[in-house]
């Protein structure tokens, strides 16, 4: 994105292209991306975000479509971030939002956008963040983030958005591996999509027994059947959402997750940033050759780590 191309106005509502050339310039870092954050940064905070997240094969694309819908519906205007696993040649997105959500295409009031997780902890990219800022600015009502699905690292899409909902599904013995891994501590909601199937009662009892055991705090956490295909309990969800973000604005809670988000937020970009600029100052083939003698086992990797970080700070 150069400067010729961002709008006058910064708070100037942005066209689908224009907001695209922003988001492509946030995933790439351009300084005219960023200097146009900053300027629309102050006036961020309206949109309610909503994290869904779940194991692959929950149906969570077809829940969100169908979540979507159900939104519009109720007037509210909708952008989706669907962060995909990055391709091992590009660093892009490999599902790509063009196989996703066709039903969607064409309707004013929705943007849907693929995100490359780029290998971010977690699977949330780094720039998923400046993109909630993006379509927040640009009045959307509300943002939903859609992560890939990696089990228990899933954990950072609670750091962006202010709900999160896990998606599970009966027959595919993930919910006592979400169990395992800690998955439902960051639930808000819990839905057991393909409600239809056979199992669903089962796995929707075996979640809330667990989220019973470990209930520690004041919004029960609701476990919900839906069958995202038909739409069935998909207005139910959008309901207790709404409950989750009311809960939020009168308890005190949303305001504390939020100075948690943002310190969460900050730092992560700090580290960023610490290592792009060790990296910089590293004399030349230093990363490959440490990297190369801790492969051959010569090196132990907290030693070549240390290294690292010794030769960088060198003057």
């Amino acid at each position: 994105m150069s400067e010729s191309q961002a709008p006058a106005d910064a708070m100037l509502p942005l066209t689908k292209r224009e907001l695209a050339r922003l988001l492509t310039g946030i995933e790439n870092g351009a300084p005219a991306a960023q200097r146009i954050l900053r300027e629309r940064y102050r006036h961020s905070g309206k949109a309610r975000t909503i994290g869904i997240t779940g194991a692959p094969g929950s149906g969570k694309s077809t829940l969100v479509a169908a979540m979507v819908q159900g939104l519009r519906a109720r007037q509210h205007t909708v952008a989706v971030i669907a962060v995909d696993p990055s391709s091992p040649f590009t660093g892009g997105a490999i599902l790509g939002d063009r196989f996703r959500m066709n039903a969607l295409a064409g309707d004013a009031g929705v943007f849907v956008r693929s995100m490359a997780s780029r290998g971010a902890l977690g699977g949330v990219a780094a720039a998923v963040a400046d993109a909630i800022i993006a379509f927040d600015t640009n009045g959307f009502d509300v943002v939903i983030v859609e992560t890939v699905g990696a089990g228990q690292n899933e954990i950072d899409v609670a750091w962006v958005t202010e709900s999160v909902i896990v998606v599970e599904a009966p027959g595919m013995g993930d919910e006592v591996q979400a169990i395992k891994a800690g998955i439902l501590e960051i639930a808000d909601v819990v839905v057991v999509n393909k409600a239809d199937r056979d199992g669903a009662a089962q796995t929707a009892s075996t979640i809330a027994a667990a989220l019973e055991i470990g209930r520690k705090r004041a919004w029960e956490v609701p476990v919900l059947k839906a069958v995202a295909t038909t739409g069935s309990g998909v207005d139910e969800l959008l309901d207790r959402l709404a409950e989750h973000h009311h809960y939020l604005q009168t308890s005190g809670k949303g305001q504390w997750r939020w100075e948690h988000r943002v310190q969460h937020d900050v730092l992560n970009r700090l580290r960023e940033m610490l290592l792009r600029r060790m990296l910089g100052q590293l004399p030349p083939d230093q990363l490959s050759q440490l990297l190369a003698a801790v492969a051959r086992r010569e090196v132990y990797p907290t030693d070549a780590a240390a290294e690292l970080m010794n030769q960088s700070s060198k003057p």
